[in-house]
């Protein structure tokens, strides 16, 4: 079953199992007799309109929680208990939106009508219902993945005897879903003295290549204890490769803080690039990033055209300057900043900033030691290319070159870069060398495994305060 179509049915499941719900409440909430009713009950509590109202609450809610990511041969007991979580706060919410009668009359019924047994009973009808849904649908994907449909190409990389082992116990536990086409010796055996029935891909060194040819979805990597400058270098060579990548859990110490142990199905795998985010974190995140950054563009208008006039009337060039650089996971875009360079500033070529730079206006000067030059940066904000928060979006040529020299640099690319990051925060100065930017790369290391809604919250009030006292760099 591809992505969409478990999205698809999914939405068509939890449709028909949270209007089922709302039905069934409201029968036993008005008509069963265990209620009193309410004197003039509102227009929402109508089945038919309450139902539509309530799936779209529902929908957002599901949404927040994670409830439509990937559940990928994940222990359903985890995804019960996501959906008990999302119900019982959604429920909470909904006793105080709908549930609140004030027309009900206060005697006593065979149940007395308060909206605390109401939720409660809507929060067991609504559980058991979408419950019983989720386990069909999951049950239902559990028996294609044991019938070969729907499993995830899947290769092995690493030791030849415990690439063999491994493939040996996946192929005896279809429902984890892994098609193993093969293996990628890290030893640089080749193909002819492969000693086992597992086939072997190609060379080490070919490996982006190999999974880009066989549209690999999932790595699962089979190294000896002790091999942590080949795990990193395996980490770092995919970290910027839309795949899963797995180990089995004798490795845990390697990668310990970078790492979630999953036991799928009594099968213990560690998960190596897991949700970087909590699901509602993530869409906290989001929405503030689109309130806070078309507050500041709206409200400031008056500035910025006054910050553009400045530009416009103390250098020639264009006011605003654009510039290609790379996004999350890999996606060229193209960032905006006030100019504050002379417009032939890299006309050699790319060059480092430097502390005084010469090619910096003497308008320039003043934005960039206020940040103004990089209000425009909002608008990418706002388009979803950049975040408020996050490691700072670097060219092509520079990641390139990066991404060769550094290893695990690409991991900065799983997240959207920002305005302002850990170390703008803490340091902040403008990259004048490579030895700038694998001092930032700790940071944004850092930034990226302890990644929640609270530390962007911390980098920004920070970040405020250091705007504030006119601690950039000119």
């Amino acid at each position: 079953m591809s992505r969409r179509k478990e999205l698809f049915i999914l939405l068509i499941g939890d449709f028909f199992a949270i209007n089922s719900a709302w039905v069934l409440f409201y029968w036993l909430r008005f008509y069963s007799g265990w209620f009193a009713k309410p004197i003039e009950p509102f227009d929402i509590i109508h089945p038919i309109l309450g139902s539509l109202w309530i799936y779209g609450f529902w929908f957002i809610a599901f949404i927040f929680f994670g409830l439509y990511r990937s559940w990928y041969v994940r222990p359903i007991f985890d995804e019960i208990v996501t959906i008990l979580k999302t119900l019982l706060f959604g429920t909470l919410v909904f006793m105080f939106l709908v549930l609140w009668d004030p027309f009900t009359p206060r005697e006593y019924t065979p149940l007395h009508n308060d909206p605390r047994i109401i939720g409660l009973l809507y929060f067991l009808v609504l559980s058991v219902m979408v419950i019983l849904e989720r386990l069909i649908v999951r049950y239902t994907q559990r028996r294609l993945l044991e019938s070969g449909i729907g499993q995830r190409t899947s290769i092995i990389v690493g030791d030849q005897t415990k690439a063999a082992e491994l493939a040996n116990n996946l192929r005896k536990a279809k429902r984890l879903g892994y098609n193993v086409i093969g293996y990628i010796s890290s030893n640089g055996i080749s193909p002819e003295y492969s000693q086992t029935e597992l086939s072997i891909l190609g060379n080490f060194h070919e490996m982006e290549s190999i999974i880009e040819q066989k549209k690999i979805k999932e790595v699962l990597i089979a190294l000896n204890t002790g091999e942590h400058v080949k795990l990193l270098d395996i980490m770092g060579r995919l970290s910027a490769v839309n795949v899963g990548l797995k180990i089995v859990p004798d490795l845990y110490d390697i990668i310990s803080g970078q790492a979630r142990t999953r036991e799928i199905y009594g099968f213990p795998l560690i998960d190596i690039n897991p949700e970087i985010m909590r699901p509602w974190e993530e869409a906290a995140k989001r929405t503030m990033d689109i309130f806070v950054s078309s507050f500041i563009l709206i409200v400031g208008m008056p500035i910025w055209l006054i910050v553009a006039l400045g530009v416009r009337l103390t250098s020639h060039g264009p006011v605003i300057y654009s510039q290609g650089r790379v996004g999350r996971n890999g996606t060229p875009f193209h960032i905006f900043k006030f100019r504050s360079m002379e417009i032939d500033a890299e006309k050699d070529g790319p060059q480092w900033a430097q502390k005084n730079d010469p090619r910096v206006t003497t308008f320039g000067k003043f934005i960039r030691k206020v940040h103004l030059d990089e209000v425009p940066q909002f608008w990418n904000v706002l388009k979803g290319d950049m975040s408020l928060v996050g490691p700072r979006p670097e060219r092509e040529y520079f990641v390139e070159q990066l991404g060769n020299e550094i290893p695990y640099y690409r991991r900065r690319l799983k997240v959207r870069p920002g305005i302002t990051g850990l170390f703008q925060a803490m340091v902040y100065k403008y990259d004048e060398s490579l030895d700038d930017v694998r001092n930032k790369l700790k940071y944004d290391l850092m930034y990226i495994e302890s990644m929640s809604f609270r530390l962007d919250l911390k980098i920004l009030f920070r970040t405020a305060y250091m705007v504030f006292r006119g601690k950039g760099q000119a």
